[in-house]
């Protein structure tokens, strides 16, 4: 048989394959094959089109027996197997809207109350920015990066992909939300993932080898991959290309003030004419984990009266958190006696803010020196010495991908080997921080969150649980659902 034949024969059995199809059968297939190629079309990659002849032979020609349980004569086959299918169905189906539409994500921590509170779930937005190509393609959709029950990887190490973000509406703007991948998460003790003492803390607590010889204590250390390191939340207050700097917990952009979200707290000293209880932290919005009594003799009471003068013998003192709008209302009710931030007192101890190497003087309250510090840009090139070296070092060598760059005892930057003078950035990277202030782990002690690990942006909250209370009993907070989750843009 000659090609011609060959040829022939194969059209003449496709047309045969195709005749007894129903119509409704040749709809869904134009409309999965619409959107196929609308997502080929925003990919930017032709060799995806490879991918339509299978979805011809999927709902037309069935070549493949896909469907081959359904001509079993075994009931209990033809129920089992159509159960699969409509999982599989489901999990691609997932697997595409979790990585190319948006996902839910759980708050975890209070470091954005209150605008966000911890145990919000959100619905995130990734369209927004451009979804991020998976980086790791093979991955169960479910899960972020360890199966439960099992504790094993959802994910496959290989095959992996280089960072391409499709097409979004918009950049990160400034008080936009962000949801981003951990950028100090890279090297983790498994142990300690979700704790705040992530891997670099550890190293310079306990050193490498001894983190490495006791597995007990830490857990195994692994490598994650950009887009499976833990996801944060956080509020981008700095863009790539501007100046920041912190002078009395006030932001500085180029040398000019920015307002504060309606929502931002500090701790604080404070004297209460009567003691703080579960239902009171409750109806004012006070996050009762973050509540500490400070006991008072007198001798403490008279020292403390330099902080709080109105605060007598009577007087509860704590140090917990506190918005303006919170302030206002306990002291309209004779509540608050008296209060100070925190940052102002001997109480204050900030430690390893980044970059360590320049942050000995500066706190939270006051971060990034008289000039403040640049955040990086792509295409912004910089000259390379120590102090350029010490803010820029991770950037350039994890980031970036020079793993063996590093400055020499004669202030020389080597990069691949050689002697640089001057680098150019790559990538763009953002400056995070939560909107509460003095209890949040962000970009203040681990630099800069790189656009590689930007995830999306929440919309609303699909529902929020109050951990402190049970369900019949305000643990669900129906004014939160469907609510804004950026509601200062």
């Amino acid at each position: 048989m000659n090609i011609k034949d060959l040829y022939h024969r194969s059209i003449k059995d496709i047309k045969q394959r195709c005749q007894p199809i129903k119509k409704s059968r040749w709809w869904r297939f134009g409309i999965v094959t619409s959107i196929y190629l609308l997502w080929v079309i925003w990919m930017g990659n032709a060799w995806l089109l490879l991918g339509l002849p299978l979805l011809f032979d999927i709902y037309i020609t069935s070549y493949i027996p896909l469907t081959w349980w359904k001509n079993s004569k075994s009931a209990a086959t033809r129920t089992i197997m159509s159960w699969v299918d409509a999982i599989v169905y489901a999990l691609v189906l997932v697997y595409f809207i979790f990585n190319f539409i948006g996902q839910n994500y759980q708050i975890p921590s209070s470091s954005l109350e209150k605008t966000l509170l911890t145990g919000d779930y959100l619905w995130v937005n990734k369209v927004t920015y451009g979804p991020r190509v998976p980086m790791t393609p093979i991955h169960f959709p479910l899960v972020h990066n360890t199966m439960p029950l099992i504790g094993t990887r959802s994910y496959l190490e290989t095959p992996t992909l280089d960072y391409h973000r499709l097409a979004g509406l918009r950049s990160v703007e400034s008080g936009d939300i962000v949801v981003f991948n951990f950028p100090a998460g890279d090297t983790v003790a498994l142990k300690y993932e979700e704790s705040p003492e992530y891997y670099d803390l550890l190293v310079e607590q306990y050193g490498r080898q001894y983190i490495k010889e006791n597995p007990d204590k830490f857990g195994k250390v692994i490598y994650r991959p950009v887009d499976r390191r833990t996801n944060f939340v956080k509020r981008a207050v700095g863009l790539p290309g501007q100046r920041f700097k912190i002078v009395d917990d006030v932001i500085y952009i180029n040398g000019k003030p920015q307002p504060q979200p309606d929502n931002v707290q500090f701790r604080y000293l404070a004297a209460m004419s009567r003691p703080l209880t579960e239902e009171t932290c409750h109806e004012l919005g006070i996050t009762i984990d973050e509540v500490a009594p400070v006991p008072v003799d007198n001798n403490l009471l008279e020292e403390i009266r330099n902080y709080l003068p109105q605060a007598s013998a009577q007087s509860s003192i704590y140090v917990l958190p506190l918005t303006g709008q919170m302030i206002k209302t306990m002291t309209a009710t004779g509540q608050l006696k008296d209060y100070i931030k925190v940052s102002r007192t001997p109480l204050n101890g900030d430690t390893n803010l980044f970059p360590q190497t320049l942050s000995q003087d500066w706190t939270l309250s006051n971060y990034g020196g008289p000039d403040g510090i640049l955040i990086p840009k792509k295409g912004l090139t910089i000259p390379l010495n120590s102090y350029t070296w010490a803010l820029y070092d991770r950037c350039i060598r994890n980031y970036e991908n020079h793993p063996t760059a590093y400055l020499n005892n004669n202030g020389v930057v080597y990069i691949n080997g050689f002697p640089a003078y001057q680098y150019t950035f790559t990538m763009d990277y953002y400056f995070m921080m939560g909107d509460n202030r003095d209890m949040s782990q962000d970009s203040r002690f681990w630099g800069f969150v790189p656009e590689d690990h930007i995830v999306g942006t929440p919309m609303f909250v699909l529902i929020s649980f109050d951990k402190d209370r049970s369900i019949f009993n305000g643990g669900i907070r129906w004014n939160r659902i469907f609510s804004s989750a950026n509601p200062d843009k």
